[in-house]
């Protein structure tokens, strides 16, 4: 490990946008990566070891431990999981240590994962708002913060039980509360680049939100009947339907997806298409994300489930 490389520490570098950060700050062989994780001995932190990034264990619970983490870190990227605990007064807590220990280490460049605050549109979903007010903790701190609007992972289609599953008929279905929305959605990964470009810039305070691109629910259906060579059907949830669904978190999402009907212009207009790819030209778009995908789209698909 070259020790002369400045030190970006990684929160949450075992998950989906943390591990993202931190493989693309390692591929860009200019920075060193301190992955921060609760479970060193995993698989995921292993390798994140085996690819030269510096593991270190912290707890966002336990403040105490955040500041060894940024000990000489020049930037941070920094997020919170509500789906790991459903707590937002918790998530709430966790953010304000993340932004106290950002502070007091006086990082120069930071990432903040976020969204916006729903409850001003007439909605409550807690795994956005508590975000979206965490973002005051690091602004009052005039901490240079790049407040990062993530999209929907397409990742969700294969391992969050969103994708297509096999209806009573027979015949691939895609099934979501959308109505006429778009969906700004993302790779997974490609999050992470976006993240690691906004560290590389001059740090400043700026909101930037990120998607590889916008689409209804009929243009992923077809997207997805290509990649998989047969049809998939379309089919538009009531958002109450959905919200009755037997999974935990059901609700949350129903209202998530609400939402995003309700304020959509102004949803996809936060996450520019093209700006995202200034960040990232390699950005993917859904198709060609499809394309890196089919194996594990097909082992992944849902089996038949009632109308």
């Amino acid at each position: 490990m070259n020790t002369a490389l400045p030190l970006i520490t990684v929160f949450g570098a075992t998950g989906r946008q943390g591990g993202g950060v931190a493989r693309a700050l390692l591929a860009q062989r200019g920075w060193r990566v301190r992955a921060v994780t609760r479970r060193p001995e995993s698989a995921a932190a292993q390798a994140l070891l085996a690819n030269g990034a510096e593991l270190f264990h912290a707890d966002l619970d336990d403040p105490a431990s955040l500041a060894p983490a940024l000990r000489g870190a020049a930037g941070a990227f920094c997020v919170t999981n509500f789906w790991e605990h459903g707590d937002a007064a918790r998530e709430l807590r966790q953010a304000r240590h993340l932004a106290d220990a950002a502070a007091a280490a006086g990082v120069v460049r930071l990432v903040w994962s976020t969204l916006e605050d729903t409850r001003a549109a007439g909605f409550s979903v807690p795994h956005m708002d508590a975000k979206a007010q965490a973002n005051a903790f690091f602004l009052e701190h005039e901490l240079p913060v790049s407040l990062l609007l993530t999209s929907f992972y397409w990742d969700n289609l294969i391992d969050g039980g969103m994708g297509p599953h096999r209806a009573a008929d027979g015949v691939l279905e895609l099934a979501l509360p959308l109505g006429n929305a778009r969906l700004p959605g993302i790779a997974a990964a490609d999050i992470g680049v976006c993240a690691a470009a906004l560290l590389a810039l001059k740090p400043a305070q700026r909101r930037v939100g990120v998607a590889g691109e916008h689409l209804g629910g009929e243009q992923m259906a077809v997207a997805l009947a290509e990649a998989l060579g047969e049809p998939v059907r379309w089919r538009d949830v009531p958002l109450n339907d959905y919200a009755r669904q037997p999974f935990a978190g059901a609700a949350e999402l129903a209202a998530m997806f609400a939402f995003k009907q309700r304020a959509n212009a102004a949803y996809c207009a936060a996450r520019p298409v093209e700006a995202s790819r200034a960040l990232h030209p390699g950005l993917l778009d859904f198709r060609a994300w499809l394309k890196g995908q089919i194996p594990r789209l097909r082992a992944a698909l849902q089996p038949v489930r009632a109308a």
